[in-house]
């Protein structure tokens, strides 16, 4: 019997220029192998500054993937098949695939924490992605509302839920009257303005260097928009009388943006790190007198893209989208590279 092929991109190299290390091929369909597998037909692949680094070889060693392997974390699309355990979807259902396949018995997934599963795979990330024309995940596929269309919503699949989750623990922190400011506008700040002010009453202050971003951003329900020309810091501190805001939530995480977003922190407050690619550096005198908190934020769980999911239905939570052929992956992470893409940018087979 021959074997179904489907075309893939692939990781063939690290270092360079990165757009030389990815290529077009053809490789085998995934089957179905395990009980709770779901092989997904995919209808659209987000692109995320994060394949840029996999190309970099910034997970080269963190992922410890042997090449060639497929890319995309951010993926939507049908039901092609499913194993014998999985009875929440069916052949055929539209789903949006967690970016995390878990194995659902070990103690951070028993307790609700699967994004620290002890053996979870991380599809285009430490196996075969969704920058194909299908992908298998596992049981970690959410079924998708009939208004929601898979190429509209791939992005949230981790964009999203990242963007998702850092919003949905700031706002257990922030109270009417409080002020959170937002650094980055981008593919996923504009997300998580969206789900700050679905979650919250605090006023929601956005920080840009670009002035496209900033008026994106107040359009999305931000009360303020400050483009970051230099005197940004004292901007946001005149809004805040002086003291600062309550929480920071920073989606870029590198270009100096640590170093002014903690100076936009009132004492006690809470800095949100969710864009990487600088350190953070603050003398320890300063984090203890003034009792600032740093935090983390991976990609959000099973639930927090559910409960995404919900938000998105009910027309509270968009993308702005630019959607490419698959064949034009080349053109798209050259445009997110190049910053011309305004939202996230979406392949579709």
């Amino acid at each position: 019997m021959k074997t179904e092929r489907m075309r893939a991109v692939q990781v063939v190299g690290y270092g360079g220029r990165p757009l030389d290390n990815v290529r077009m091929t053809e490789v085998p369909v995934p089957e179905v192998c395990g009980p709770h597998d779901v092989v997904v037909r995919i209808g659209g692949a987000g692109v995320c500054r994060t394949d840029l680094h996999v190309l970099e070889g910034q997970w080269a060693e963190k992922s410890g993937v042997t090449l060639p392997y497929t890319i995309g974390h951010e993926n939507a699309g049908w039901v092609h098949a499913v194993g014998s355990a999985v009875t929440h979807v069916a052949e055929g259902d539209k789903v949006i695939v967690h970016p995390l396949m878990t194995c659902g018995l070990c103690r951070a997934c028993r307790a609700g924490d699967d994004v620290h599963c002890e053996q979870s795979q991380f599809p285009g990330i430490d196996t075969a992605g969704g920058y194909a024309e299908y992908l298998r995940s596992a049981r970690s596929v959410v079924r998708l509302d009939d208004s929601l269309e898979p190429a509209d919503v791939a992005a949230l699949a981790d964009a999203g839920l990242t963007a998702y989750h850092a919003a949905a623990k700031a706002a257990r922190r922030l109270r009417p009257g409080d002020r959170c400011v937002v650094v980055g506008a981008g593919g996923l700040g504009h997300i998580g303005i969206q789900v700050l002010n679905a979650l919250t009453a605090a006023e929601i202050v956005v920080v840009d260097r670009n002035p496209h971003a900033v008026e994106l951003a107040r359009s999305l329900g931000a009360d303020h928009g400050i483009v970051g020309d230099g005197d940004h810091v004292e901007r946001v501190l005149e809004l805040t009388g002086g003291h600062g805001a309550e929480v920071v939530v920073d989606f870029v995480g590198e270009g100096g943006a640590t170093r002014d977003g903690v100076r936009m922190l009132r004492r006690a407050g809470d800095y949100h790190v969710v864009g990487y690619g600088e350190n953070i550096d603050v003398p320890t005198i300063d984090v203890i007198s003034s009792e600032i908190n740093f935090i983390g934020n991976l990609v959000g769980s099973y639930l927090d893209l559910c409960e995404l999911m919900v938000l998105a239905a009910e027309g509270r939570v968009r993308l702005h989208t630019a959607t490419y052929p698959l064949d034009r992956f080349r053109d798209a992470l050259a445009d997110l590279d190049a910053g011309r893409v305004r939202g996230r940018a979406v392949l579709v087979p």
